[in-house]
């Protein structure tokens, strides 16, 4: 294959995989779900409740795409597509395997930071056009939390950098031929983990959609295919964090040879994707009073100390 038709078909193949796997993690999650909380997942519609996901997916399509008459209509269509928009860009710096990415840039890291902070604005924008006090409550929990935790976030990231020399995702999976960064780099595992949780509003920190006191947060107002477009950012984003962490902390495609680099790849990312979905069926909301302590008064020390101590083997040892 030429370098320039790998470098047009990479792209939509990362496209249609991830889309795909967006749409079975829906069927998966419930499955898992069910089976952890000893209750009955979807069966019915097809086997094992595997063709769930399309007659979901059907009914979607067919409800009525409404926008409220007391909303900003320009803006209302606007934030779902900026939300998904935000969570697909940092697939553009992953690395999957050797020669399978589409830019292995020298500041990666950098740039998944950058573009995964805009994904406040599908949030914010969501809350501010729905003229709704549930939606504008939604949301404003939504922005302090993402952008709270994305500092912690940064900072747990800069140890592995630190250790790797470098903010290229490709180089810092390399430099773990010898060890993974999960067992030197292990307190900042923890604390990446907690942000990442925490960014994709999962199970203990969906305070932005807590259902009892919010309705459904931020996408009150929305339904038909921009409610769908919200649904799957989630997933997409549960995707990256996965893909991310298997990356930084797990030697990413690095494994025995009995497997192709990309299916050790692949592996990981579900076993961390089958973390995520058990953390939501054991541990219940917490406020959002506590989500804001737990963030400011222990993750942010704790990031900083791992962060200077990080730096003060490396300088100690000369590595």
């Amino acid at each position: 294959m030429s370098e320039s038709l790998s470098h047009i078909l990479i792209p939509f193949a990362i496209l249609f995989t991830l889309l795909t796997a967006g749409g079975m993690l829906i069927w998966l999650e419930r499955r898992l779900l069910a089976l952890w909380q000893d209750r009955y997942g979807p069966n019915r519609v097809g086997p094992f409740g595997l063709l769930q996901v399309l007659a979901d997916m059907i009914k979607i399509l067919w409800k009525e795409d409404w926008v409220p008459p007391f909303a900003d209509r320009f803006v209302f269509v606007l934030a779902p597509a900026a939300m998904l928009a935000a969570v697909l860009m940092p697939y553009s710096v992953l690395v999957f395997a050797p020669a399978l990415t589409i830019a292995d840039l020298n500041i990666g890291i950098l740039f998944f930071l950058g573009m995964s902070s805009l994904a406040v604005y599908g949030a914010a924008l969501a809350g501010w056009a729905s003229n709704s006090k549930y939606s504008l409550l939604g949301s404003l929990r939504a922005m302090g939390q993402m952008i709270s935790y994305e500092v912690f976030m940064g900072l747990a990231l800069m140890g592995v950098v630190i250790l790797a020399g470098s903010f290229r995702i490709g180089a810092i999976v390399e430099a773990q031929a010898r060890l993974w960064f999960c067992i030197p780099q292990f307190p900042g595992l923890i604390l990446f983990l907690i942000a990442a949780m925490a960014e994709m509003r999962r199970t203990p920190f969906d305070l932005p959609e807590a259902d009892s006191e919010l309705v459904a947060g931020y996408h009150t107002e929305y339904s038909g295919m921009k409610f769908a477009l919200y649904y799957f950012s989630e997933y997409i984003g549960m995707i990256l964090g996965s893909a991310l962490i298997c990356l930084l902390y797990f030697g990413g495609w690095l494994g025995p040879a009995f497997l192709p680099p990309v299916a050790w790849f692949i592996l990981k990312t579900f076993v961390l994707i089958g973390f995520f979905i058990l953390v939501r069926a054991t541990l219940p909301r917490l406020r959002y009073d506590q989500l804001m302590s737990l963030g400011w008064k222990l993750l942010l020390p704790l990031s900083l100390v791992n962060l200077l101590v990080t730096g003060a083997v490396v300088l100690a040892t000369g590595s």
